[in-house]
């Protein structure tokens, strides 16, 4: 055999055995792992950012129930020196006024955030609930697909050593150059020869001349100019 027809031997072992790995990395069990396992750190991201702002509210809570009773102690002033020192004019009532007015309104904006900070942490309580519930739901699942992957990923990577194995095989009487040649164009062409296939390239359909063609069926190492595949009669 010429070391064209050993190398196209090769070829047909070393691209079962791509396949193989190839269908290992594209397993629908594997992907389907994968996006269980993106949606898990995704919950997990989200959980730290909800649990985040739940502490920044209770933070501000605390902030708000010091500013009330702050405010509740300044009105409580205002009115035991209204009784201490009652007004004795009207400028000193209008005075009265205006401050227990501004103490009122004070208390009355702190009660409104008040309720929206218990309402947005109330959300932020039942949503955390939520994506703890979806996140241990998912883990379940991730769980139980992984161990049917692992499974079948240990069954067909026992037949991917053996491809691979066999392949090695193939090499053998390949003459290095060959070898280096032929991985070179798997870089870029897959897979890297091609039959000669009514005067034409079988990879890319290119023609080639009478004198390439001749060539070819002498059994030299001819490359196609536009694909680059190693071109056997």
């Amino acid at each position: 055999m010429t070391q064209l027809d050993l190398l196209w031997e090769y070829q047909a072992a070393d691209t079962e055995a791509d396949a193989m790995a190839h269908a290992i990395r594209q397993s629908p069990k594997r992907q389907k792992l994968l996006k269980l396992r993106d949606y898990i750190r995704d919950q997990q991201e989200s959980l730290k950012t909800v649990e985040s702002e739940v502490l920044a509210m209770s933070d501000r809570m605390e902030a708000l129930k010091d500013a009330i009773s702050l405010a509740d102690d300044q009105l409580k002033a205002l009115q035991k020196r209204i009784q201490d020192e009652p007004p004795t004019n009207s400028q000193e009532i209008a005075a009265y006024i205006a401050e227990a007015g501004q103490l009122s309104a004070t208390l009355s904006d702190y009660d409104q955030e008040v309720r929206r900070v218990s309402k947005s942490a109330s959300d932020r309580d039942r949503r955390q609930r939520d994506i703890k519930l979806r996140a241990i739901k998912t883990k379940e699942e991730f769980d139980q697909l992984r161990d049917e992957y692992d499974q079948e990923y240990k069954e067909k990577s026992e037949v991917l050593e053996r491809l691979r194995a066999l392949a090695e095989e193939k090499k053998k009487g390949i003459e290095p150059e060959y070898l280096a040649r032929y991985t070179s164009i798997k870089q870029h062409s897959t897979p890297p020869m091609a039959k000669l296939v009514n005067g034409q390239c079988g990879g890319c359909n290119m023609g080639f001349p009478s004198s390439v063609l001749a060539a070819i069926r002498a059994g030299k190492q001819v490359e196609c100019e536009t694909c680059g595949r190693l071109i056997i009669g």
